[in-house]
Order: structure tokens, then sequence, then C-alpha cells
């Protein structure tokens, strides 16, 4: 049970360290298959389009568990590979084991879908 005094410092701690770091971290991108094709992994054929910075993040792959259940219906796996939503969230290196060896890769975290991707956002995906 967390309790919560009038404490200004508890305050402090609150107001400058958890939250900005988490705001300046979301973003909006539009992920999508790139086309590149591999024997082996880890494989970059997925990219992530940062529209804030006009960034491609190649080999990024995505999480979905965090959508809500009405997101992830409606075909969502085709819009993503075709890169027509714009996706709220954030890149986070995590890192995996494939093929008997570490490593760290870019994953897009999805917090929501904004809105349907411009032609113009979708340049780097293979279906454009």
């Amino acid at each position: 049970m967390l309790v919560l005094r009038r404490t200004p410092l508890l305050v402090a701690i609150c107001s400058i360290g958890a939250l900005p770091s988490v705001a300046a971290a979301e973003s909006s991108y539009v992920y999508c298959d790139n086309g590149l094709r591999c024997v082996m992994a880890p494989c970059p054929s997925n990219s992530a389009l940062d529209l804030a910075t006009g960034k491609i993040i190649k080999g990024v792959s995505i999480d979905i568990d965090g959508l809500p259940q009405e997101e992830k219906a409606l075909g969502l796996s085709d819009k993503l590979y075709a890169g027509k939503v714009v996706v709220a969230g954030s890149i986070e290196n995590q890192t995996q084991t494939l093929n008997g060896k570490q490593y760290t890769l870019p994953w897009l975290v999805a917090a929501g879908i904004e809105r349907a991707s411009r032609d113009s956002e979708r340049g780097h995906c293979s279906s454009h």
C-alpha cells in the first residue's frame, strides 16, 4: 500500500524524474515491411519512420501487446505490413538471443493507433 503525504520532495521527484522521460520518448511512427529479405536472423526487413524527426529506424520489430483489443482487430497486421497506419509509441532497445547469439535490437512499443498514414509517409515501405 502506497501512502502519499504532503512532502515537497516526493512531489518534486515525481514531477521532475518520471514524467518528462516518458513524454519525451513517445513519438509517431509509420512501421512497415521495407522489402529486405535475409537467410539468418536478425533481419532488418522492417523499418519505422519517426514522423517527428524524419529518421528511418531500420531492423525494428513491433510490440502491439499494449494496444487495446479493438485496435488489434480489423486487419492490423496487414495495415502494419503495408505502412497504412501511424502508430504512437516509443523505440526501445531489447536484448534477444537469436541463433545462440545475443543481439540488442530496436523495438517499436506501440501505445496506440493515431490515424491512417499518408502516401508521403510510406516512402520507405516495400508496398509503396
